[in-house]
């Protein structure tokens, strides 16, 4: 019988074949922790006497998560890491501005097809757009990929899952994978691996991609896998020579195949507080909102910002609208375009490139009762503030709501 991609990449590493359902220890292509995780990782680094990393060059410290400092402690905290990022040489280090580690790893093509990438934050999915395996890691076990490049994993079943059908107006990728989500359910794909195919998914950009793989944790998925292509290639331009392409044999066994026809697919809504409690756009219009943020590693991408400003291009919004770019590199070339001013012209609010109210520690926190229509990837309860409602849309649907005031479909602007 033959390999899926995790199968493959995980094999690679390892340096033998694996089956689903092994455990074995690998080695890692890139490690990354942000700025909330990192300072942990470092924690345990000490404790266990480790005084240099196993490779400066396979390591990545983005700040994306509170960011500027929201306090003297964060500041501090911010500090130490930087301290300890000079003293071990790492070679990939983004300070503050630079952006999403999500965003960032990908656009400076620090991922490439058939590596094996890990990251202390649950979205590390999200390189699976580039045809990696990628999955997030805890704080602890990233402090010891750090001094040893290895790690073990559980070779996880693979999940096959088939799009097909032209997208309808107004409808994205965001509105495909919430649908996905709300099907597969919140724990759909526990320590499952999953691969997308069809028409569909071989018309996606990059920025659709990535989108898609971003949310494969929110079904429990250990990773998401877009297989690579001629998209893949030329989004990496020359450091596709450095990659090594994977793809799942014809008679690799899948665990379980889902198929989707989009071409009716309306608009969707996830409603608080599960981000698999989705429904159609039309069900939820009306629902009054205090507040719509527009940016994240699942939304902030310059696509998503240009399909914003179209709908509010010589329109005002009637509720506050903050708008977070994913890196620096995005916000400058929606400088360049106009984006930017259209937005602000509308009455948004354009803040730093980062996570910004995501996580709920500053820039856009909710007070108790607030509503807020987010293009994040996550709705739990107290997530943007204790007390605060969250519906999860796209970018389109986003900037809809915001004209409104309240739940409105993008469609009619479309």
């Amino acid at each position: 019988m033959g390999s899926t991609i995790s199968e493959k990449i995980i094999g690679m590493k390892a340096g033998r074949d694996v089956e689903a359902g092994e455990f074995v220890e690998c080695a890692v292509d890139l490690a990354m922790a942000h700025d909330g995780t990192s300072v942990i990782a470092l924690k345990v680094l000490s404790e266990m006497g480790v005084e240099r990393v196993w490779d400066a060059s396979k390591i990545a410290i983005p700040f994306d998560h509170i960011v500027p400092a929201n306090c003297e402690r964060t500041a501090m905290l911010h500090r130490r890491v930087r301290e300890w990022v000079r003293a071990q040489h790492i070679q990939h280090f983004f300070d503050v501005g630079e952006g999403i580690c999500h965003q960032i790893l990908p656009e400076r093509r620090l991922v490439r097809p058939g590596m094996l990438v890990v990251g202390a934050d649950s979205h590390t999915c999200t390189y699976g757009a580039l045809g990696a395996f990628a999955t997030g890691l805890g704080a602890t076990d990233i402090a010891d990929v750090f001094a040893r490049g290895i790690t073990w994993l559980r070779v996880p079943e693979t999940i096959r899952i088939e799009v097909s059908g032209r997208l309808p107006r107004g409808v994205v990728a965001k509105d495909v994978i919430l649908s996905i989500v709300g099907t597969l359910g919140a724990d759909g794909a526990s320590y499952r691996a999953l691969e997308y195919y069809g028409d569909t998914i071989a018309t996606m950009s990059m920025d659709e991609r990535l989108t898609l793989c971003n949310m494969g944790v929110e079904m429990g998925a250990k990773a998401s896998i877009v297989p690579p292509d001629a998209t893949t290639l030329e989004y990496i331009g020359d450091r596709g020579r450095d990659c090594t392409p994977v793809h799942s044999d014809e008679d690799a066994h899948f665990c379980e195949e889902y198929e989707f026809d989009v071409s009716n697919l309306a608009p969707q809504v996830a409603v608080p507080h599960r981000v698999d409690d989705v429904h159609p756009v039309d069900e939820v219009v009306g629902t009054p909102v205090d507040q719509v943020f527009i940016g994240t590693c699942t939304n902030g991408r310059l696509s998503d910002l240009e399909g914003a400003a179209r709908i509010l291009k010589g329109r005002r919004v009637k509720v506050r609208t903050i708008i977070a770019p994913a890196s620096r590199r995005i916000l400058a070339e929606a400088c360049r375009r106009g984006i930017i001013t259209t937005l602000v012209e509308s009455g948004a609010t354009i803040i730093n490139p980062g996570c910004g109210p995501c996580l709920g520690a500053h820039e856009g926190v909710l007070s108790e009762g607030e509503v807020c229509l987010s293009t994040a990837n996550r709705n739990f309860r107290g997530r943007m503030g204790a007390g605060g409602l969250i519906y999860l849309a796209s970018p389109l649907t986003a900037a809809a709501t915001a004209l409104h005031g309240m739940i409105a479909d993008p469609r009619e602007y479309v």
